[in-house]
This record gives C-alpha cells, structure tokens and sequence, in this order.
C-alpha cells in the first residue's frame, strides 16, 4: 500500500446534485473515515506562543471536487481497483440510514451495482489521482 504523504495526493468528490447540507455531511464522514483509515495524513499535535495544545491537522491539502452520481461510481470502482488507494465510498444508502445497525443491515442486501455515491474519498499516488480527479471542478 503507496503511504508517503510527500508523493500522494487526498481529494474528495461530492455529488453535486446534493443539497448543501447533504454534501457537507458526505464530505465530512467520508473525511473522518480517510483519517482514519490513513493516519499517516495528520501532523502531531503543535503548540502555540502560550503553550496551547492544537490537535494535528492534515499534511497536505484535501480539495472538495463535485461531479455526478455516475462519474462517482466510475471513480469508486477505478480507484478501488487499485492496490495503492485508499478510497471511502459514502453511499446514498449510508446517508439515509438512521442507525449503523441499518446501515449494515441495508448493506448486506443491496448489491454493489446498485449503489450510488453521495461522496468519495480517495488517497494515493498523485498522478494516479490526479487522472480520475483531475479534471473535475472545486466545490463552490
């Protein structure tokens, strides 16, 4: 698995068709899950002039792209096809669940083809990101 910060790049990709609300809680699940599944992407801990402690942030930059609900899942399955990416896929389905023992439950019945993506998390190798996100628009 490609872990050097230095050489790899973090984005993440939204369905801009979402309503706001929607799209900042995809993109700030799928966030939490890319810190965590990539610990390597947080500094430690700094301290400022008066010795307070402020929690490490990202090394690098982690863009918010939009695109659509079908190129997200084009990007889902390229990127997950890779060995040397990480990627978080937040589903529509995990969006709508109330409980995560729905969300599981929904899970284990819904066939992978039928999912659709509010959001997709992806790190690894820059160039590699950079060829299915690349060309893909801020959120603005």
């Amino acid at each position: 698995m490609h872990r050097d910060v230095a050489t790899s790049k973090c984005v993440i990709v939204v369905n801009s068709a979402l309503p706001t609300g929607l799209i900042l809680n995809a993109a700030s699940v799928t966030s939490l899950t890319l810190g965590q599944q990539v610990p390597e992407l947080i500094g430690t801990d700094v301290k400022d002039a008066d010795g307070g402690v402020h929690l490490g942030i990202t090394f690098i930059p982690v863009p918010i792209l939009q695109s659509t609900a079908e190129d997200l899942s084009r990007i889902h399955r390229e990127a997950g096809s890779d060995p040397d990416v990480v990627v978080v896929g937040f589903s529509d389905l995990a969006q709508s669940s109330r409980t995560y023992e729905e969300y599981g439950e929904r899970m284990a019945t819904t066939p992978a083809q039928e999912l659709t993506y509010a959001a997709v998390g992806i790190f690894g190798p820059k160039k590699l990101v950079n060829r299915l996100t690349g060309s893909l628009p801020l959120v603005r």
